[in-house]
């Protein structure tokens, strides 16, 4: 069995510091800084690995806030024309559902070219009023 050589620690046993310097005495981590210290420099690989989110502005969004999603007469005709809105024939007239696609209120920018039965939660009153001048319908009230 061979004998161990002498640790640093009965070496140093007189000096008060035992090696780790005047002030600090082996109570912290060194120059590291924390979280928020040297992340644009020092620390940037960790900022790219984990932090994405760590620069900018983040802000505030005030959960009681009611985001209703709108859908213009002209965005209406031209989505119809394209076939990304199906169109149900109903006793020989054209029938649209907005609920089903998302769409909670129907506004009156623009025309539409051909007439058609909207249903629809909420609308404006011009758009009420064009889509009557052209021969059709919006229905009004919540959509189940």
């Amino acid at each position: 069995m061979t004998v161990r050589v002498s640790k640093k620690s009965r070496k140093m046993r007189g000096s008060r510091t035992m090696g780790w310097g005047l002030r600090g005495q082996h109570r912290d981590r060194g120059v590291e800084g924390g979280r928020q210290i040297g992340m644009s420099k020092d620390k940037w690989s960790w900022v790219v690995k984990y932090g994405k989110g760590w620069y900018g502005k983040h802000g505030f969004v005030n959960p009681t806030t009611i985001q209703i999603k709108a859908i213009s007469l002209r965005q209406l005709d031209e989505m119809v024309r394209n076939g990304h809105i199906k169109v149900e024939e109903n006793e020989g007239k054209k029938f649209v559902d907005l609920s089903k696609f998302g769409y909670d209120k129907l506004l009156g920018g623009g025309k539409l070219s051909f007439p058609i039965v909207i249903k629809v939660e909420k609308s404006s009153k011009s758009a009420v009023e064009k889509v009557n001048e052209v021969g059709g319908q919006v229905i009004l009230g919540t959509t189940s």
